[in-house]
């Protein structure tokens, strides 16, 4: 199934969920909104708000964003919130977030050249 595409900007309070497909959000994503796929999430703008991937278990589903400032970060029900501040070479910058191990496993964050 063809992608979820959103091309404005979610506030405080609003929800996006691409049920059965990736996520791909074309503007940024603020404290309090949450972006939910039960495949990947792609976000070409600051990331502030929750990404859900794999949120139906796909512990192979990534999330990408272009400036990761997120509250909390969630692949396959494996999650880090903001308490845990990220590390200065992805903060703010191109990342890739995936999970190594699957649903016991660990969430590693690799900035995309």
């Amino acid at each position: 199934e063809a992608p979820l595409v959103i091309d404005r900007p979610l506030r405080s309070g609003q929800q996006v969920y691409a049920r059965g497909r990736d996520l791909i959000v074309m503007s940024m994503v603020n404290p309090g909104a949450e972006v939910i796929a039960d495949g990947h999430i792609h976000v070409y703008a600051p990331l502030r708000g929750r990404a859900i991937a794999g949120a139906r278990g796909n512990t192979e589903a990534r999330i990408l964003s272009l400036c990761p400032e997120a509250e909390l970060i969630s692949i396959a029900g494996v999650y880090r919130t903001s308490e845990v501040p990220l590390p200065p070479e992805v903060l703010s910058r191109p990342t890739q977030v995936r999970l190594v191990g699957g649903s016991e496993g660990k969430l590693v964050m690799d900035a995309i050249a």
